[in-house]
């Protein structure tokens, strides 16, 4: 007869207080972090208004009862909608994430911090409108900027150590636990309220990565995030009423996180809280592909071209091998048909194909249309992955951190190309240099997208200028992205 279990209420997980003592008192100084955050917010939010151009991403927007307009609530940047708070989570976290054409974090586990913002931006605004219909003072796009650092720093944390993609579970549930935080703080909220909403978060029950895998890849990847950064608001208003929390929901034995979804280990932490994550965050700025992809769609390009200057095309490639990192195999390594634009851009052999065929890869290149090219299945077939070992160490490596694509083309002829081998992505720290000045470009181009020129020249007025934009107040700086 097994001994009864205590019912003595413990503190609270060591995972939860860290999480929360780092939100309420850490004081972010490293101003990369916020250099970093302003890059960060400018490029998802024009990643969000390319999407509005997709009819699949825009049919989901909106209020949940059509018409619905929330007085003093969040507004959707590109559109003319005014919600709840939590309602308008959903909306930006949908926009910004549907092209997964932003910022990356590989890790153990990966993800998009990015995704926060659709729990930040939402809640900064909803208050920022009623401290001013109230006098009272607004937040101001600083305080969104150290929200997003802090969201980042405990998502990117959290995934250096600990694989949730392996017990099946997917990245959204850090977007969940860290916009609970961040937006929780944002809200005022106490420090026993807090916990209690984080422990909320990770009770919640949590997405599985059925969704990003054959043979049932599809759409919900591209809104999962938004669904969890919203459900991150409702749950920090849940807690700000005075629900209880569940302190030991991680450690609990046979009922706690550890023991029901992660086979019974716990969290492994490499690093305390600081501002590391967004220090080395990882843009997307040339291609809308699946971040452990983007060095060999570099390479692709480059072999494009050597393939034109020796008068071939893609019709004269035997074979192609690329030489690949752990994880590239394991998520995007994808034989077979491939059944809508979620599982093209999850398919490394598709995403190598269009470049090497094409000479480029847009968001577009993902759709119907393209994919009827019989040209594109034809050359994926003749693709195969291997693992270099190194790679996938450097991978895992803090001081490193690549994600290495080496690839090989060997033509009908017999003629092999020389290997381009490509160790870091234009979008990674190693490469801001270079990167950053795209990354303004990218934006220039997004904003092309929805507005007349006198709106795009105040946004950018504002965006890359960081002290102005720090200084704003939220409601005012959404408001320029009002049409």
């Amino acid at each position: 007869m097994s001994a009864a279990i205590s019912n003595v209420r413990p503190d609270p997980d060591k995972v939860l207080v860290d999480i929360v003592d780092y939100v309420m008192k850490y004081e972010v100084t490293s101003p990369l972090a916020y250099d970093t955050a302003r890059n960060c917010l400018i490029d998802t939010l024009g990643c969000g208004l390319e999407a509005l151009e997709y009819p699949a991403c825009t049919k989901l927007l909106g209020p949940v009862v059509p018409g619905t307009v929330v007085p003093h609530g969040a507004k959707v940047p590109g559109t003319q909608f005014q919600l709840d708070p939590i309602q308008a989570a959903f909306n930006i976290g949908t926009m910004i994430r549907w092209l997964d054409f932003n910022d990356t974090w590989l890790a153990a586990e990966w993800g998009h911090p990015s995704d926060n913002l659709g729990g930040i931006l939402a809640t900064a605004d909803w208050l920022s409108r009623n401290a001013v219909a109230a006098g009272k003072k607004p937040l101001l796009m600083r305080d969104v900027l150290t929200a997003m650092i802090k969201a980042h720093e405990i998502q990117g944390c959290i995934a250096l150590e600990n694989s949730f993609n392996k017990v099946g579970l997917d990245h959204v549930v850090l977007v969940k636990v860290a916009s609970t935080a961040v937006v929780a703080q944002m809200l005022g909220l106490n420090r026993e309220e807090i916990i209690n909403a984080v422990s909320l978060a990770w009770v919640d029950g949590q997405a599985l990565r059925t969704y990003r895998h054959a043979p049932n890849t599809g759409s919900r990847k591209s809104w999962a995030a938004g669904d969890a950064t919203s459900r991150a608001v409702r749950l920090a208003l849940i807690a700000k009423t005075g629900e209880m929390g569940y302190p030991s929901v991680l450690s609990a034995k046979g009922w706690g996180f550890y023991d029901v979804l992660f086979k019974g280990n716990e969290f492994k932490f490499q690093r305390p809280y600081g501002s590391y994550v967004m220090e080395h965050v990882l843009f997307k700025i040339s291609y809308p592909a699946e971040f452990h992809s983007q060095t060999a769609v570099e390479a692709a390009m480059t072999l494009h071209q050597q393939l034109a200057q020796a008068g071939k095309t893609a019709d004269d490639i035997k074979k192609v091998t690329i030489r690949t990192h752990e994880a590239c195999i394991r998520i995007i390594d994808k034989k077979g048909p491939l059944n809508n634009p979620a599982d093209r851009d999850h398919c490394v052999q598709y995403m190598v194909a269009v470049p090497l065929i094409y000479g480029r890869l847009t968001a577009a290149d993902y759709e119907d249309i393209i994919a009827a090219d019989p040209r594109i299945d034809a050359l994926r077939d003749k693709i195969v992955c291997v693992e270099d070992t190194q790679f996938t160490k450097d991978y895992h490596d803090p001081e490193k951190r690549s994600i290495a694509n080496a690839m090989t083309v060997e033509l009908n002829d017999g003629t092999r190309l020389p290997e381009v081998v490509v160790e870091y992505p234009i979008g990674h720290k190693r490469r801001r240099a270079d990167g950053i000045p795209l990354l303004e470009a990218k934006f220039r181009t997004n904003l092309a997208r929805r507005f007349p020129k006198k709106q795009q020249d105040a946004i950018l007025a504002v965006s890359l200028e960081q002290k102005t934009l720090e200084a704003m107040p939220v409601h005012e700086y959404v408001d320029l992205y009002v049409i």
